[in-house]
């Protein structure tokens, strides 16, 4: 896995903003030994009760884009 400094250079060079929320679920899927969207879901949601399902999936497909996980260690919801 890449650092949280090279995700998030990588994700504003793919023109991505980088929100809390994004910030959070960066956090999660470094951190933790996520299964499923589902699971890094109910951790953020822990965190910030606003982060939506739908969040989640684009940030997942996000960080699958600029190569920083493989989907097929995130299981889909």
């Amino acid at each position: 896995m890449e650092s949280k400094e090279m995700i998030v250079e990588k994700l504003k060079e793919n023109g991505c903003r980088i929100t809390k929320q994004r910030l959070i679920l960066i956090d999660i899927i470094l951190e933790n030994e996520c299964q499923s969207c589902k699971e890094i879901y109910y951790k953020a949601a822990q965190i910030d009760h606003k982060i939506g399902v739908a969040t989640v999936y684009r940030m997942v497909n996000a960080l699958e884009e600029i190569g920083a996980i493989n989907r097929k260690l995130v299981l889909t919801l």
